[in-house]
């Protein structure tokens, strides 16, 4: 994919998860990992109307050479990029929203992982998402903790795709946006499933070892 078909699509994505209310107002953010730099949307900007020039251009040490003053989360992008190559070679690109039904569930008790193992496509498609732990945007603590988490899940043979930060949401990445805003719509979309079975008796049972491993032969699914 060549700089222009990245700034593009990026718009594109941006777009489309505007008008299905995965984000609103200016919140949330694109980026896309070049072979010298890095794009990403601008601060303050709402990915329903982005333009492609004006995307934010960085170099390799996150020096900005170009278009609108980039987001400051460039660098939660950045150990993210970093962590997740160890384990996904091709990982070009991070979506991060403030999606309604996830942040809703870091509402609650504090737990391990956002989500159990409620569908099959989400743990295809998705995988485990770890909780972490509240920190005002921005800060670097919590680019620490999500790095550290991609190390972690890695090293035990099950490498992740997304992360939720506790009351601000979610981030997720993969090779491609389109690949990214799908991993983003199926998790959104089972946190979603979460709470419209809240409070039902008997509670929803997670996928069991079996149901899994048999996700994990025939897929490959990484759980």
């Amino acid at each position: 994919m060549t700089e222009n078909d990245a700034r593009e699509e990026i718009c594109r994505v941006g777009r489309s998860l505007f008008e299905r209310g995965y984000v609103h107002a200016t919140a949330g953010n694109i980026s896309m990992r070049l072979d010298d730099g890095f794009l990403i949307t601008p601060t303050d900007a709402c990915l329903g109307f982005l333009d492609p020039a004006r995307l934010a251009r960085l170099d390799g040490q996150l020096q900005q050479t170009g278009g609108d003053r980039a987001s400051k989360t460039i660098a939660l992008h950045a150990r993210i990029y970093a962590a997740a190559t160890a384990f996904d070679a091709g990982t070009r690109c991070v979506i991060h929203t403030h999606s309604t039904h996830c942040v809703a569930l870091t509402l609650r008790a504090p737990s391990e992982e956002l989500l159990p193992a409620l569908t099959p496509y989400f743990v295809m498609k998705v995988g485990h998402v770890p909780r972490i732990p509240y920190h005002r945007p921005g800060a670097p603590e919590a680019a620490e903790a999500v790095a550290q988490a991609i190390r972690r899940y890695g090293e035990r043979g099950t490498p992740i795709r997304a992360a939720m930060l506790e009351r601000l949401g979610p981030n997720v990445w993969h090779d491609t946006p389109a690949a990214a805003m799908a991993v983003l719509e199926e998790l959104e979309e089972t946190a979603r499933l979460f709470h419209m079975s809240a409070g039902h008796v008997p509670a929803p049972e997670a996928l069991g070892p079996a149901q899994i491993d048999e996700l994990r032969r025939t897929f490959g699914a990484r759980w």
